[in-house]
């Protein structure tokens, strides 16, 4: 049975105590001694196992002798190299030594054998086996890890390419960032500028051009009370106040559009009531003149800009006064509540967000549903000024506001029906307050 590791030596021979001497010289646990006995026989041994460190010839065998053997081996390829040491009784001439070279041999011995010479030449040949072995070993260990090395180099040339083509394209994303850092700069220099000139415009819209319309108003009041006027004068005198007055009412209308971005956003818990009843008392007038009444439910302590959520309040208040209908006494409906964005059925909501709903109504002349989008822009009017007086801009303040607040604002109405406006904002996880359940209806 083979051992591990062990030396295999093909011993020929046509004689089987030749045979068995041979396998008792070399008696050793690191040999494994394989027999032949004859050329043919060693012949198919070889094309079969290639892996032996040394082989034994008889040189007189019948039918084909050790020469003819040897020359057959040398014709396979995998053996061809394997030493071969001749034993012989009668190479008695230099003839047949060199027929025994020639032939493949690297040795010879005479029988009757020397077995400590024998001996010695065979371990001297399975040394060379054995470091020849190790060789190839350690040749085939180089050829695997040479291949890991070019593998391994093939891929840090892959993650280099890589890491090139990153490193030019974070210089690329460098540059974009440093030309939209500049484009930026020159941005909010631009702003500063236009911010400049809009405090500029502020000064001179309240100040300069305000002050001659003042007395262009003051000196008509004068002539008219003073002097004794056709009344033909008269009326162009009162048409020429009343467009005076309405180029003051423009520019305190754009003067206060124009504040609404650029004031500070302080939000306050605000309570509506004390709010609506200040504008229900600056509008008295009007509320007289109309028979105007505010009924104010479902209330809640809102989360807001007071002073810009007063404006917002004060402009649609105003404006179901302006446009109420002829001998209908104008009734507004003011509510507000605190509602899931699932409830409020706007695809513009967020459906997890808790949102203020305040809503305004009125029973006043309406619109059509047409005009829902377009009465917020600025300057726009659905009546003339000859009907209804006002610049266009009141409900484009109410809508930048709302906007301020991170809100929507939308308008439903119908001819002759009146309008509602619903301003939906985020409540910010305000609580409902004990007014929830207030009704409270305030006349004059």
């Amino acid at each position: 049975m083979e051992k591990r590791n062990q030396v295999k030596i093909l011993m020929v021979d046509d004689r089987p105590e030749n045979l068995h001497a041979l396998k008792v010289i070399l008696a050793n646990p690191d040999y494994l001694c394989v027999k032949a006995d004859s050329g043919a026989e060693a012949l198919k041994i070889l094309q079969n196992e290639q892996e032996f460190a040394i082989i034994l010839m008889d040189v007189q065998m019948p039918m084909m002798d050790g020469f003819e053997t040897v020359e057959e081996i040398r014709k396979i390829e995998t053996v061809k190299h394997v030493p071969i040491i001749f034993l012989t009784a009668s190479m008695d001439t230099s003839a047949h030594i060199f027929k025994g070279y020639q032939a493949g041999a690297v040795d010879f011995m005479i029988k009757p054998l020397s077995a400590e010479i024998l001996r010695a030449k065979v371990a001297v040949f399975v040394d060379l086996y054995k470091k020849s072995q190790e060789l190839l070993e350690q040749r085939e260990q180089m050829t695997i890890l040479n291949a890991y090395v070019n593998a391994s180099n093939k891929g840090l040339a892959v993650q280099n390419i890589e890491k090139e083509k990153i490193a030019a394209e974070l210089i690329i994303a460098n540059k974009v960032l440093i030309s939209q850092n500049e484009e930026m700069e020159k941005q909010a220099a631009e702003l500063q500028i236009a911010h400049d000139e809009l405090l500029a415009f502020n000064y001179i819209a309240s100040h300069d051009l305000q002050e001659p319309l003042r007395k262009i108003q003051t000196f008509i009041t004068m002539t008219v009370d003073r002097e004794k006027l056709s009344d033909n004068v008269q009326k162009n005198l009162q048409r020429i106040q009343a467009a005076a007055q309405r180029m003051q009412q423009l520019i305190e209308d754009l003067l206060a559009f124009s504040r609404v971005k650029t004031s500070e956003r302080k939000f306050e818990k605000t309570d509506l009531i004390p709010m609506v009843n200040e504008i229900k008392d600056d509008l008295k007038d009007f509320f007289n003149a109309k028979h105007a009444t505010i009924e104010i439910t479902e209330l809640c302590l809102v989360n807001v800009i007071p002073f810009q959520f007063r404006q917002l309040m004060y402009n649609l208040i105003s404006n179901a006064l302006k446009f109420s209908q002829a001998d209908v006494p104008q009734h507004i409906q003011i509510k507000s509540r605190i509602e899931k964005g699932t409830k409020l059925n706007n695809k513009n909501l967020s459906p997890k967000t808790n949102y203020y709903h305040v809503s305004v109504k009125d029973n006043g002349i309406g619109f059509d549903p047409e005009y829902s989008e377009q009465i917020f822009e600025m300057f726009k009017k659905l009546h003339s000024k000859d009907v209804y007086i006002g610049t266009g801009i009141g409900l484009a303040i109410v809508k930048k506001i709302v906007e301020n607040h991170n809100g929507i604002i939308t308008a439903t109405g119908e001819l002759n029906k009146g309008v509602t406006f619903d301003i939906y904002f985020p409540e910010n996880e305000q609580v409902l307050t004990e007014t929830d359940s207030t009704h409270q209806i305030l006349n004059d």
